[in-house]
C-alpha cells in the first residue's frame, strides 16, 4: 500500500472527513502555529467525536508532509491519519490473552515513537508467541502503512489495545494477575536470570530516554541486558527480541 493512501490532507478535506465518518480517522496531527476559524472547527469536532488531535513541532510535521503528500500538494497545516484496522479494550486482550494460554506475554511501548520500530517490535511478538501489544494513544506511533509494512503482516494477526492511561492499564494488567517487567540498562536482574513462567507485560522504553519515571513506578522487576561493547545501549526492537525469545526458550516444554 502506499504510504499516501493512508492520509488525508488539507483543512477542508478534513473537516468533511470528521463531519461525515469520523470512526475512520485515527490521528490528526496539525502543525504548531495553525489557527483560524477551520483549525478551531477541526480541534472542536475531533473532541466532540473523541479523535486524538494533536499540535506538532513543525519540522516534525514538515518531515512528515514530505513523507506521505505527493509533490506540491499543499496540507494547509492539517494531515489526519486514516484508521488502518480495529484495535480493541485492554480488557478484551487480557482475556483473549488468557484463552490462549496459561501465562500470557503482553508486550507494552513506553513512548516508542517510530513506526519502523513498531512494526519490527510486532513483527517479533507474534513471532514469539506474543498475546498482544499495548500502545498509548498519545505517546507511540501510529499505526501507519509503514509499521504495517515492516510488521510484515503481523499487525493484521496480533491484538493491538490503545489506552489513554499507561498507569491505569499497568493496574488493571496487576489486578489481571500479571507481572509488570521492565527492561532497563539499570536494571537489578540480568534478563535471563528471571523466571517467566508466569503472565508478563514486558514494556520496552523509548531509544535514548528509555522508561518514564511513572513507568518505572508499576514495574515488579527491571531487567536489564548486558552491555560489551562502547555503545550504551540497543535498539528498542532488539531488546524487545533478545527478552521475547529467553521467555520462548524458558517456557520450551513446559506450558
Amino acid at each position: 500500500m502506499e504510504e499516501k493512501t493512508a492520509y488525508i490532507f488539507g483543512r477542508n478535506a478534513v473537516l468533511e472527513a470528521l463531519i461525515g465518518d469520523s470512526s475512520k480517522i485515527e490521528k490528526i496531527f496539525i502543525t504548531f502555529g495553525a489557527s483560524g476559524e477551520s483549525i478551531n472547527k477541526i480541534f472542536s469536532l475531533a473532541k466532540k467525536n473523541k479523535v486524538l488531535c494533536v499540535k506538532q513541532d513543525n519540522r516534525k510535521f514538515i518531515a512528515l508532509e514530505k513523507s506521505v503528500t505527493p509533490k506540491g500538494a499543499t496540507t494547509q497545516g492539517v494531515i489526519a491519519l486514516l484508521r488502518m484496522f480495529e484495535t480493541i479494550e485492554l480488557s478484551d486482550l487480557i482475556k483473549k490473552s488468557f484463552k490462549k494460554e496459561k501465562y500470557p506475554v503482553i508486550v507494552a511501548l513506553d513512548e516508542i515513537t517510530d513506526p519502523h520500530n513498531l512494526g519490527a517490535i510486532a513483527r517479533t511478538s507474534e513471532c514469539s508467541g506474543v498475546s498482544g501489544i499495548i500502545l498509548s494513544e498519545r505517546e507511540s506511533a501510529p499505526i501507519t502503512p509503514t509499521a504495517i509494512k515492516i510488521s510484515s503482516g503481523a499487525l493484521e494477526h496480533l491484538p493491538v489495545a490503545k489506552v489513554g492511561s499507561c498507569s491505569q492499564a499497568f493496574e488493571k494488567l496487576k489486578e489481571a494477575g500479571f507481572w509488570i517487567i521492565g527492561t532497563d540498562m539499570q536494571g537489578e536482574q540480568v534478563y535471563t536470570e528471571f523466571d517467566f513462567n508466569r503472565p508478563v507485560v514486558i514494556i520496552i522504553g523509548s531509544e535514548g530516554k528509555g522508561l518514564r519515571q511513572s513507568t518505572l513506578e508499576y514495574c515488579d522487576a527491571l531487567l536489564r541486558i548486558p552491555i560489551k561493547g562502547k555503545v550504551g545501549s540497543l535498539n528498542a526492537s532488539v531488546s524487545a527480541g533478545i527478552v521475547l525469545y529467553e521467555i520462548v526458550r524458558q517456557r520450551s516444554g513446559k506450558n
